[in-house]
């Protein structure tokens, strides 16, 4: 198939194709998929062409605020990526995690090695790192960190002290992955229900709680009634699907002082933050790290080339011999690529400089979005490159409109779910636009994608065709 410029035309027949081809993949929308197809990209311009009405076929030139679901950090095509994938291939061999490996080595060294990049936070003498494919995948192994804490494995037998904990503390609008073991930790039914679900009965159940997320009184008198009760608390640091939630100042600090005080595991979902915040760590304050007994990294490390997630946890948090293997642990591959991205971010400073580009990314949206149409959005919230809108009544229950509009204005977004109907009798939380661009935007790019997001939510405003 030729791929025609920007204002031209493919044709029916190869409109059809991509519609078939579509239909191919198993669709986990329930019908709900965009009508779109991406015939190309690089940086952050995506031609796509609509698939349906008086347009379809029409090659849209589409700038990116997802990046693949906040995954490709660097873009499409980077020269960086591509020689990263040339010399992985060519140099770094394929054995598994029952061998070591140079390129492995090489990446684990220079990040919690003496002096390594997040050797203040995680020093190597005190955490050790795996690797797997996915986001999920990572969260699946802290849990399985976090119930090896409470076997005895010499004994096969709960181990003395911790039989009474069996709780683990989670946060309503959560988002931890789809796996059978973390749906658990998800406050809702629509994920749960007609699936197994884990035993709560002694010795082995597991019971979750869970609190409306960045609620610094809730919290405290939860540890206090039931501090004796727990094994751990998963946390994201701004919650993601949940809508963008920043927590307030200091909460995420006293929530790791409960921890501690109480003999709880602390699990930093770190899986859409990292990298995203204007720091790598969205576990930091003004003090700076704030401490972790399991930390999940995902999407963003992968720079949009791999799929993977790395789980750092403490030396002293393990599991049962090969009980955690894994085909996909550090590869000499992935861990080619993580060092040579990590490394260029490194260089041209591309973590740190999100912090103050963001901050003018949101002043822009609240002035030219939420300010300008009121009847449609809330609020703005987010920290560095990751944002979010959060949508009105009104907007919600037309959401996909919303969003065709906006890509035919020229900006691809995503909507997270929100937080919705909240205990405690706080406020529900409707879904929110998540503006999460690449870290290569520049100041430039952020003012034109927000041009055009105003563009195509007045489309939507105005109801036009």
């Amino acid at each position: 198939m030729k791929v025609p410029s920007v204002g031209e035309k493919l044709s029916p027949q190869d409109v059809e194709r991509l519609r078939a081809g579509m239909a191919l993949q198993m669709d986990h929308y329930a019908g709900g998929r965009l009508p779109f197809s991406c015939l190309k990209a690089r940086g952050l311009v995506q031609h796509m062409v609509p698939l349906e009405g008086p347009d379809a076929g029409l090659v849209l030139e589409v700038m990116d605020a997802s990046g693949g679901y906040a995954s490709a950090c660097l873009g499409a095509g980077h020269p960086r990526m591509q020689q990263a994938l040339r010399d992985g291939l060519e140099d770094t061999g394929y054995v598994t995690d029952e061998l070591g490996s140079l390129a492995r080595v090489q990446l684990l060294e220079e990040l919690f090695g003496p002096g390594g990049l997040w050797a203040d936070r995680f020093p190597g003498d005190q955490y050790h790192a795996s690797g797997r494919n996915s986001g999920s995948e990572g969260l699946e192994l802290a849990l399985r960190l976090v119930l090896e804490t409470g076997f005895d494995r010499r004994r096969l037998s709960p181990k003395a002290g911790r039989e009474g904990r069996r709780t683990i503390l989670a946060f309503e609008g959560a988002w931890h992955g789809w796996t059978g073991g973390l749906v658990s930790l998800l406050n809702r039914r629509h994920y749960r229900l007609g699936l197994p679900q884990p035993t709560t009965e002694a010795p082995y159940g597991l019971e979750v709680s869970f609190l409306p997320y960045a609620e610094p009184e809730i919290l405290e008198r939860f540890f206090a009634e039931n501090g004796s009760k727990l094994s751990a608390v998963f946390v994201e640091p701004i919650q993601g699907d949940g809508g963008i939630i920043v927590p307030p100042p200091g909460y995420l600090r006293r929530l790791a002082a409960l921890c501690r005080e109480n003999d709880v595991l602390l699990v930093a979902d770190e899986v859409l933050t990292f990298a995203k915040t204007g720091r790598f760590f969205g576990m930091t304050d003004e003090q700076g790290p704030i401490p972790t007994d399991i930390t999940v990294i995902g999407k963003s490390l992968g720079m949009g080339v791999v799929s993977t997630s790395m789980v750092i946890a403490r030396r002293e948090l393990s599991v049962r011999s090969s009980g955690a293997v894994s085909t996909s642990d550090l590869r000499p591959l992935t861990s080619a690529v993580l060092r040579s991205g990590l490394q260029y971010l490194v260089q041209e400073k591309l973590v740190e400089r999100a912090g103050p580009l963001g901050e003018e990314l949101r002043g822009r949206l609240k002035k030219d979005v939420v300010d300008a149409f009121p009847e449609l959005f809330r609020e703005v919230r987010g920290l560095g490159y990751m944002n979010g809108i959060e949508l009105t009544e009104k907007s919600a229950g037309a959401l996909t409109k919303l969003r065709t509009r906006v890509i035919e204005a020229g900006a691809f977004v995503e909507f997270m779910a929100g937080a919705g109907k909240r205990s405690h009798g706080l406020r529900y939380t409707f879904p929110a636009m998540r503006i999460a661009p690449p870290l290569i935007a520049g100041a430039e790019d952020l003012r034109e994608l927000v041009a055009r997001i105003q563009k195509g939510v007045r489309k939507f405003a105005e109801g036009t065709p």
